[in-house]
């Protein structure tokens, strides 16, 4: 990889598909994706209480961190994408929201669109968001 950040949607998704193909080649444990507040309006920006939004992949499974709410969004968008499904969903004692793992048993491309759709739709984010891959 040579680029680790992009904002373009149709970018952003190129950005996605070229970190799962370096992240399987490297056979890498995970590759994890932050979204980049410092771009965001205020109306945009994450609650600070529950940091920045980020998503991990590996082994076919998409692993994220969410409120009651945004879980409820992750539900309805996965009726967008009927090859992803919930996994497990953990509740820790020690923490607002819940940590969900979605079954990802599709290509690169695909998986790329829905970590695109789920940033936007679950977290509320703009189109022109700007995303890191932070590890591959």
């Amino acid at each position: 990889m040579t680029r680790f950040d992009a904002a373009d949607p149709a970018d952003r998704r190129k950005l996605f598909v070229d970190a799962i193909t370096a992240h399987r080649k490297r056979a890498s444990p995970f590759l994890t994706i932050e979204v980049d507040e410092t771009g965001l309006e205020d109306d945009d920006a994450p609650d600070p209480d529950l940091g920045v939004p980020w998503m991990q992949f590996a082994d076919g499974i998409v692993n994220l961190d969410c409120t009651d709410e945004e879980l409820e969004a992750l539900k309805a968008l996965l009726s967008e994408f009927p090859a992803f499904k919930i996994d497990d969903i953990t509740r820790p004692e020690d923490a607002d929201g819940v940590n969900v793992r979605v079954s990802a048993k599709a290509d690169p491309n695909r998986i790329a669109q829905f970590l695109d759709a789920a940033f936007r739709e679950v977290y509320g984010l703009p189109e022109e968001f700007r995303a890191w891959v932070v590890a591959v």
